[in-house]
């Protein structure tokens, strides 16, 4: 396993993707890149919901985490993180579950989530197969069906002390999502951001993010941010 003194910060440390999972993407990298700078996964117990292929979780043990536990609710999805972190030969229990599955093994002091957080069209076209399962990015009308939630259950997470790192788009709401994590009484601020072109799901929701109100007609670009919330 690397050690955190010869580590990179690499989102394609990630050997395969399965059929059923979606590949890692910038917003994983955002987020990666994120716990690199922070050293926050550097001896810590860490929980990496929402995990997918495993690229956070694998990350955060090549980061120096003392123990890392992923969960993800798609058993397609587990399976392929257990595969990747043998690959890498990472120390990651990967669990089948949401975070009511993880709060039987924390507190944590670290957690980290790239949540579903895509405003979803119903009357949107389908994406191609080969794009990914719809159920990693829909999240609802207003992109919030997963982060409202999640919101409310981190702080019962999170050890005194511990941190969270949380990637998410401005078509989800983050000034919402700060406000929810303040009010469950932790410190929450936006600490990395990044620009990136719409991809295939956001190409296909654009028209009617227009229709809305929520993008400017023409802009095909979105941004992504981290938030990072601590409790005291």
């Amino acid at each position: 396993m690397t050690t955190a003194h010869s580590y990179e910060p690499d989102s394609r440390l990630i050997g395969t993707v399965a059929d059923g999972v979606y590949a890692p993407r910038e917003d994983s990298a955002l987020l990666v890149d994120v716990m690199y700078k922070t050293g926050l996964a550097l001896g810590s117990k860490v929980a990496d919901l929402c995990t997918g292929s495993g690229v956070i979780a694998v990350n955060a043990a090549a980061q120096g985490a003392a123990r890392v536990s992923a969960f993800d609710i798609c058993p397609k999805a587990v399976r392929c993180a257990r595969t990747n972190a043998q690959l890498h030969e990472a120390q990651v229990d990967v669990h089948l579950g949401s975070w009511a599955r993880a709060a039987e093994f924390g507190p944590y002091d670290l957690v980290v989530c790239n949540p579903p957080y895509v405003p979803n069209d119903p009357h949107c076209e389908s994406l191609p197969s080969t794009v990914g399962p719809a159920r990693a990015w829909d999240a609802g009308s207003d992109g919030r069906l997963i982060l409202d939630p999640l919101c409310e259950a981190v702080p019962g997470l999170l050890a005194d002390g511990g941190s969270l790192l949380l990637v998410q788009s401005e078509f989800a709401d983050p000034r919402k999502t700060l406000e929810s994590l303040s009010a469950a009484g932790l410190d929450a601020d936006i600490v990395a951001w990044e620009w990136i072109p719409f991809g295939p799901v956001m190409h296909s929701r654009a028209q009617w993010l227009e229709d809305t109100g929520r993008l400017q007609p023409g802009r095909r670009e979105e941004e992504l941010l981290v938030i990072r919330a601590d409790k005291p």
